[in-house]
């Protein structure tokens, strides 16, 4: 039998027998995050607290991606390479779909990792991408319509349809198969500027698209941040909805001097998500350009980090709750919104959890978009950099409490020994420090969160049976600095910076204190933390000649092999993550107790996902080194 014969064998299978397909559909990772709402919960609990401690390789699949080099035109002489393997696979009817880090799509046997077919879209022809991740991707969608089965990548500025079966391009879609995402954008935009990196979302027969455009840019009319909504079956436009809104929109007025029409990014790169019951669509959306200064765009600058709910068919905003006004410290909403269902004093509330950079979870009525619990206003500190205005005040969710470290004074930095403290406040006496929401400064800002966030794209999972949501935090502060520009490629006297800092007493040990990575359960009936653990270690800052000879409690996972992965929480009891270590972590959901570490011999940058095939729990996350080589999906399950 042929691959693609073999492949409509395991995808019919669940189809020709109700009660099995009844059982695939909780047996499936249907969605980037195992649902349309990216709860990241599996119903499944073959492995569970008694015998995770026997979990053993299954098999394992490598991408084969390596740099390349090009002698030829547009790119001749520039070598393009992979970034670290972030994808997180898709699984349905025993078939396993990804994206690799050149976004190409690979379909697996998920009980085997043979390879049954791949699309390569050639990211790489058109050069190197301008991006923190380089080339990364991190996942496919796909749609039935119960009879035909369609994979989506968006690959730069394409959507491509593919055969779920062949993995051929659908002819019929767009031009042979490629939808041009630039095509309707706000203005023109050259499309080498304008790319991709998480999956679209799919509601009824309409594929949803946000973008990954950079928005540390700084030159007039970078990419706008605008969702797309394609039509399944022909590729053919359907809505968009404008993140910077036009003239005569809803909230245009929070642009002030016509920089709406003129500032770009403010997209949606993270992962979303959708209520499929309501047609309802939620978008956490990205800062403006540039960054870290805003004086050429004063004003709240509406929908920028900013959830934004759609309707789904139309592209109408139905609400939005704009989590930082005049956004001026690269604090993205970055993670995809969860859908859940919490019991509030004694109301059933059908809710939307959104996991933000600032270490906020802001929970909302996902109907109506009323706060849960109270959003307060308070002021926040004033800049004194030329031209710009920083908003007077920022919303502060009572409830639930911080789940990452906010704000940066003495206290945070380094103790081990009073030698130490004294390294670390040399180092960072010329700088300014405060609470959250301090601005850059001409001198240098040192904030935290830093410009990873507390939270990530790897987001939040929520298990509906006890309302209980596990997030990890990355406590990494950065230094927000502001610096003068001459050029007239740009719009504002001033550009900030803010990406890669990194802040040391010694090459290779931090000027702040542990823990750099955390895990926390929060309970979202009562609106309370229930436990805080450190998340893993950091071999290379403990084993450090300064301090390996001091008794150091966990230090948690921390750069360069930090990443902004997520977990997986299953019926079995189980918590599932890597969070970009060299180990997949096992814990108890119940109170965080470690029960196993699985060594994967790289960083598992993907967020882990768990589905039955050949009768099996599985467990697989993609691992590759931090340059991006040995890119391999791993999948573990218990012995026969």
């Amino acid at each position: 039998m042929s691959l693609a014969g073999r492949a409509l064998a395991v995808a019919l299978g669940a189809a020709l027998f109700p009660v099995a397909a009844a059982r695939a559909q909780r047996a499936d990772w249907e969605t980037h995050g195992g649902d349309p709402g990216g709860m990241k919960y599996s119903w499944l609990d073959e492995i569970n607290r008694d015998n995770a401690g026997q979990i053993e390789l299954g098999w394992s699949w490598e991408t084969g991606e390596k740099p390349l080099s090009f002698a030829s035109s547009p790119i001749r002489g520039q070598q393009v390479a992979p970034g670290k393997f972030q994808g997180t696979p898709v699984v349905l009817d025993g078939v396993m779909y990804v994206s690799t880090s050149y976004s190409r799509v690979v379909a697996l046997d998920a009980a085997t990792g043979e390879e049954l077919w791949a699309y390569d879209p050639r990211a790489y022809d058109w050069g190197n991408l301008a991006r923190g991740c380089r080339f990364c991707h991190r996942g496919v969608a796909v749609w039935t319509d119960g009879e035909e089965r369609r994979v989506f990548i968006n690959s730069r500025w394409m959507l491509v349809a593919l055969d779920a079966l062949t993995g051929e391009p659908i002819a019929s879609f767009g031009e042979g198969g490629v939808a041009d995402l630039t095509e309707n954008l706000m203005w023109e935009t050259n499309r080498l500027l304008y790319t991709n990196t998480s999956p679209p979302v799919v509601y009824g027969d309409l594929v949803i698209v946000g973008s990954g455009v950079p928005d540390n840019r700084i030159f007039q009319r970078n990419p706008p941040g605008d969702v797309q909504a394609f039509n399944v079956r022909t590729g053919e436009f359907a809505w968009s909805f404008h993140t910077i809104p036009k003239e005569g929109e809803y909230g245009n007025e929070t642009w002030e001097d016509d920089s709406a029409s003129v500032t770009g990014s403010a997209n949606v790169w993270a992962p979303f998500t959708v209520d499929s019951e309501r047609g309802l669509v939620y978008l956490p959306v990205s800062t403006p350009n540039n960054d870290f200064y805003g004086g050429h765009r004063k004003g709240d600058n509406l929908f920028a980090e900013s959830i934004v709910c759609l309707d789904a068919n139309t592209g109408r905003r139905v609400w939005h709750f704009q989590t930082v006004r005049h956004g001026i410290w690269d604090y993205d909403l970055s993670s995809p919104p969860n859908l859940i269902t919490i019991e509030v004093e004694g109301r059933t509330i059908d809710a939307v959890a959104v996991v933000a950079k600032t270490g906020f979870v802001y929970v909302f009525d996902r109907v109506t978009g009323e706060p849960v619990w109270p959003i307060e206003d308070r002021p926040a500190p004033a800049s004194d950099v030329p031209g710009e205005q920083a908003a007077a005040t920022q919303p502060y969710p009572t409830k639930p409490p911080p789940f990452g470290r906010q704000g940066f004074t003495e206290d945070d930095l380094i103790d081990f020994t009073p030698e130490l403290r004294a390294r670390a406040l040399e180092v960072v006496k010329d700088y300014r420090m405060g609470p959250l929401f301090t601005p850059p400064s001409l001198e240098g800002t040192l904030l935290m969160p830093g410009i990873w966030g507390a939270g990530n794209w790897g987001g939040a999972s929520f298990d509906p049976n006890t309302g209980m949501l596990y997030v990890k935090a990355i406590n990494w502060p950065a230094l927000f600095r502001v610096s003068p520009v001459d050029s007239p490629l740009v719009e504002a006297e001033y550009s900030g910076s803010g990406f890669g800092a990194r802040l040391e007493i010694a090459p290779g040990v931090p000027v702040h204190k542990p823990p750099y990575s955390t895990l926390t359960a929060l309970d979202l009936n009562a609106g309370e933390l229930l436990w805080q653990i450190t998340l893993g270690d950091a071999p290379s800052i403990r084993n450090h000649e300064l301090l390996k000879d001091l008794d150091l409690p966990p230090l948690g996972v921390a750069p360069p092999q930090h990443g902004q992965s997520g977990a997986l929480v299953t019926e079995g009891g189980l918590l599932f993550i890597s969070a970009a270590s060299d180990f997949l972590y096992v814990f108890d959901k119940r109170d965080g107790t470690l029960i196993r570490e699985i060594p994967l011999g790289g960083g598992g940058f993907g967020n882990p996902v768990t589905y039955l095939a050949d009768g099996r729990q599985q467990i697989s996350i993609a691992t590759s080194q931090s340059d991006g080589s040995e890119a391999k999906i791993l999948t573990f399950r218990l012995p026969r």
